[in-house]
C-alpha cells in the first residue's frame, strides 16, 4: 500500500513540474510592446500591473502610457498570468470595476496581435503585449524586469 502512495505522489509532482515547464516557455513566448516613443526600453512587473490593472497611467520614468488589451486568446491569459500575476477574469473584473465608478475607460482591446502592434506603433503612449513570432518591426520590445 505504501509503495502505490509514493508512485502515486511521484507522479503528481513530475506533473507539475512538467507543467511549470511548460508554463515558463509559453511565459517566454508573449513580449511587451510600446510605441517608439515611450522613453523607456524596459518595465518593471510591477508597473505593468499598475499600468494594466488601471492603477497608474504612467510608468516611473513619468511616461503617460496607455494600456492595449487583446480579446480572448492564448497570449492575453499568459500576459495576465505572467506579468500581471493573475487571471483574465480578475483583470476584467477590475476595469469594470474603475468603469462603473467613473475612475476610467475600458482601454483599447483588439481581437488580434496583427491589430495591437498597428494602434501601438501609430498611438503615442501605447503599450500592449504579443506573441513573440507576431511580426513587430514597426514597435519597440520592452524588457521586463
Amino acid at each position: 500500500m505504501e509503495n502505490i502512495e509514493m508512485k502515486k505522489l511521484l507522479c503528481a509532482f513530475l506533473l507539475a513540474v512538467s507543467a511549470s515547464i511548460s508554463i515558463g516557455h509559453v511565459q517566454a513566448q508573449v513580449i511587451v510592446i510600446a510605441n517608439p516613443g515611450v522613453k523607456s526600453d524596459s518595465v518593471s512587473k510591477s508597473e505593468l500591473r499598475e499600468v494594466f490593472t488601471g492603477s497608474s497611467t504612467n510608468l516611473k520614468d513619468g511616461t503617460h502610457v496607455k494600456p492595449v488589451l487583446l480579446k480572448d486568446c492564448p497570449a492575453h491569459a499568459e500576459f495576465a498570468s505572467a506579468y500581471l500575476g493573475m487571471g483574465v477574469v480578475p483583470l476584467l473584473i477590475a476595469w469594470r470595476g474603475l468603469v462603473m465608478s467613473g475612475q476610467a475607460t475600458m482601454p483599447k482591446s483588439f481581437d488580434s496581435e496583427s491589430a495591437v502592434v498597428d494602434y501601438v506603433s501609430h498611438t503615442a503612449g501605447a503599450i500592449g503585449y504579443i506573441n513573440k513570432a507576431t511580426p513587430h518591426d514597426a514597435v519597440k520590445v520592452m524588457s521586463v524586469h
